[in-house]
Formats: structure tokens, sequence, C-alpha cells
């Protein structure tokens, strides 16, 4: 009786502070959309109904998180292992897990249904203020325009009056994927009723199997971005509080107050030899790791189209930069966008960044770095980086060394030799690379980091596999793999 007392209170206690975080998280969210002056003139179209959006949407996030940790058998099955020296009490909660997970779906449906009902809100004042004639502050700004030829900035998804809302629903990345993932929710919840799991186990097995669609439709269900705020410089030069008054004379010469801003910030070009473009763009809440990516897009060469690109500039210099090699048509129409020198400069979104494996690169003393063609541009970051916290004597750094690094064009004579014959590098000889090092460094863990293709890959791996020794006293290669 004792014993079930004190499992059934550490259950109610591991349920009270799950319902915390997530009233925590609604609140917190609700409040940021609420008050910041960054989402005034977004609030003057759609309302509290934005707060209600984002905030449910950070719950679903949260929550969709969860929803697979308890199902997962054998992790379940790890952690009743390593808990072995755990009170029976600890333990005993892994078998509530199915209850558990039927909770996280429950709070799953409750923060969808909020998100969708706001949702519509918000597309019906999106309508109604593009539809508006009255001269109102919402009107104004939905009228703001889609055209980036004429230097446009705007706010409100719905491009024209003629625009409906079904179609920014089935035509944006935002509308389209929400449709999926609540058809696929609908689906999974309602087979997973007791009848027909019990009845008809194969429907509740497959349809269960629709969660892939979900997870990958929550992945990229914000990359749209329509849900937009004020930028910071745009603030700094007409802040809402100031200027939303007097919003009939933006367009006055005599005015103090400008059209705000919605757009991302211009971008410094430098173009590179062999078609390669680098993008310099200012830091303004802006925070980045060595090794993450981002995802770009242009809507003057296609609205839905996002591409991945490695971030090459350290986290401490004042700018976040990226590397596009002519590789494609999007790639070609976007560094042609940037030469012609009378034209503007075309308006680029960014979304991120987002962690890879090169993250982890501090965190061994020893690291090799193996970059192919255009996948040199993540170790950029970190070279550059080993660099200022060398400049910096950052105590925290486990790096204590960089080995010979060199490129072997552009100078007239050779960097190793110093003759004019230059020597001609092709492919490492894997084995003599991982044997020097293994010897080089007896008892240290070698992190392995690659960005190129999957035969390289291979070798590497293998490589890592071939001369990590057995004794965990020794030398171990780890391999690590760049994935977009």
């Amino acid at each position: 009786m004792g014993n079930w007392v004190v499992n059934h209170w550490f259950s109610v206690l591991f349920l009270v502070v799950w319902l915390g975080l997530n009233v925590f998280l609604f609140v917190d969210a609700f409040l940021k959309y609420e008050k910041a002056d960054k989402y005034y003139y977004t609030r003057k179209i759609l309302g509290s109904t934005l707060a209600c959006a984002r905030a449910s949407a950070l719950c679903l996030n949260f929550n969709s998180t969860l929803i697979l940790l308890p199902v997962c058998r054998n992790l379940l099955s790890f952690l009743r292992g390593t808990c072995s020296f755990c009170s029976r009490t600890l333990r005993k909660q892994l078998d509530h897990n199915l209850t558990f997970h039927k909770l996280v779906a429950y709070m799953i449906c409750l923060h969808t249904a909020i998100h969708i009902i706001a949702h519509l809100f918000n597309f019906d004042c999106y309508s109604r203020s593009r539809q508006a004639t009255d001269g109102s502050l919402a009107s104004i700004l939905s009228s703001l325009s889609h055209d980036e030829k004429k230097g446009g900035s705007w706010l409100n998804p719905i491009q024209s009056r003629n625009t409906t809302v079904e179609y920014v629903t089935f035509t944006s990345i935002a509308g389209l994927t929400g449709v999926i993932m609540t058809i696929a929710l609908i689906l999974m919840v309602t087979s997973a009723t007791e009848f027909i799991r019990r009845s008809y186990f194969e429907v509740f097995w497959y349809t269960h199997h629709l969660f892939i669609f979900y997870i990958l439709g929550l992945g990229i269900h914000g990359i749209g971005g329509i849900v937009r705020g004020q930028t910071e410089e745009s603030m700094n030069e007409s802040h809402p509080r100031k200027c939303a008054e007097s919003f009939e004379m933006w367009d006055d010469r005599d005015s103090h107050c400008r059209r705000p801003k919605f757009e991302g910030h211009p971008p410094e070009v430098v173009m590179h030899p062999s078609k390669v473009l680098e993008l310099q763009m200012n830091k303004r809440g802006f925070s980045m790791e060595v090794g993450q990516y981002i995802f770009v897009n242009c809507p003057s060469i296609s609205l839905l189209e996002w591409h991945p690109f490695t971030l090459t500039s350290a986290p401490e210099e004042d700018f976040f930069s990226i590397h596009i090699r002519a590789a494609g048509d999007w790639t070609e129409n976007l560094i042609r966008a940037f030469e012609q020198q009378y034209s503007p400069i075309p308006r680029i979104e960014v979304d991120g960044p987002f962690g890879t494996a090169s993250e982890d690169v501090f965190q061994y003393e020893v690291a090799v770095l193996v970059g192919a063609g255009i996948g040199v541009t993540p170790f950029a970051s970190i070279l550059k980086s080993i660099w200022y916290k060398f400049q910096c004597a950052d105590h925290n750094l486990k790096t204590k060394k960089v080995g010979h690094a060199a490129l072997n064009f552009d100078k007239a004579t050779d960097i190793v030799t110093g003759l004019k014959q230059k020597t001609s590098f092709g492919r490492p000889m894997w084995d003599n690379e991982f044997s020097t090092i293994a010897t080089s460094h007896p008892k240290s863990v070698v992190g392995v980091f690659l960005c190129g293709p999957r035969t390289l890959a291979k070798s590497l791996r293998k490589c890592c596999h071939r001369y990590s020794s057995l004794d965990p006293r020794k030398v171990q290669f780890y391999f690590n793999k760049e994935n977009f």
C-alpha cells in the first residue's frame, strides 16, 4: 500500500510538471507576441489571435517532440537497464508510457484546435483588411507592396483583393503543410480508438505511420514566414509607438516617420572565382555556432524554393555569411540577380540557423576536417573561430594545435616546397593519414568531420573503424558527416 501511494504521487508530480511546462510555454509566448513592439503592426491587423496562434504553435512543437519518446521500445529498454540502480519508484514510471503517450496526443489535439481556430480568424482579418478601402491603418498595412522591384515590404500574405483565403491556404507552405498535418492527425487519432485498435489492428498500425508526414510537415511548416514582424532597422528609424498614429503622413517628406519594413536586411555581396557568390548579412538578433546552416529564399526568383547553405563566418564576427556555388537554375539566377549592378538588390529571407555534426568539433582535442569541393564551407567557419579563440586565449578550447593547412592556387610558387613547380594535390591516402594520426595521438579521441559525397563518407567510416583501438583507453576515431 505504501509503495502504491508513493508511485501514485510520483506520477501525479510528473504530470503536474508536464502541464506546468505547457502553461508556462503558452503564457510566455502569448505575452511575447501580445506585447512586443516588433509585432505592433501585425497586431493592428490580427489582434490577439496572433498571440494565440503563436503560443499554441510553441506548445505543439514541444509536445510533438515528446510524443514519440514513450513508444520508443529500445529507448525504454535502455532506460530500464541504465536505471537498474535507481529506486523501484523511478523505474515504475516507465510502465505508464502508453498513458503518457495518449495524454501528449490529447494535448496536441487541443493546441491544434486552438492553432487552427486562431489562424481562421487571422486569415479572415487578413482578408477583410485587404478588402478595406476606408484608409484605416490596417488597410494601409495590408496594401504594402509585394513587388520587390518597387522596393516594397509586405505584411499581409493576401496579395490582392482578388486573392481568396482558399488560394493562400493551398498555395503557401504554411497552409498546405497545415492541411496535410491536420488530416494525418485526425486519421491517427480516430484509428487509435479502442474499438478500431482491437478489431482492426492493421488499420491502427498502418495509419499511425502517418506520423512521418506529420513530423515532416511540422519541420517545414514555418519556412514560409507568413507571420511577419517589423525589422530592427525599421523600428529604430520609425518606432511604431511614435509613428503608428501618424500613418497618414508616412509618405510626407517633412514627416520623421517612414513606412515600416518587414523584410530581411539587405546583404553585402562578394563574387569569388569559379562562380561562387558570398553573401554577408548583418547580425541583428541572429546567434550562431560553427558548422551551422540556414535555409535561404529569394522571393523574386521563387516564392516556394528554400535552399540550405552552410554558414562560413565565425560566431565571433559581426556578420554572418554563406558561399553559394552555381549548381543549378536557382543558384545561377541568384548569382545573376546580384551581378546586375543597376538593378535593386534582391530581398533575401533566412530561416535558421540549424545545428549539424560540426558543432561538436571543439569537443575533440584532435579533429580531422575533410571537405570536398564546396564542402569546405563549414570548415571555413571552424578555422576562423579557432583563430579568434586563440587570439582571445579562450581557455575552454580543447584544441591545442592546428595542423598544416594549405590551398594550392593563386600562388606564384608552391606553398610547401617554395619551388615554381607546384605540388600536385590529389585525394589523400587515407590509410597513411589515419595511421599517422593514430601513432601521433595514441590516447586521444579523434573527431573526423566530413562534408562531401557518400563514396568518400564510406571510405572514411571504414578507416575510423579500422584504426580505432579495441582498448577504450587508447585512440578512438568518431565519424561525423554533414547532412542536409
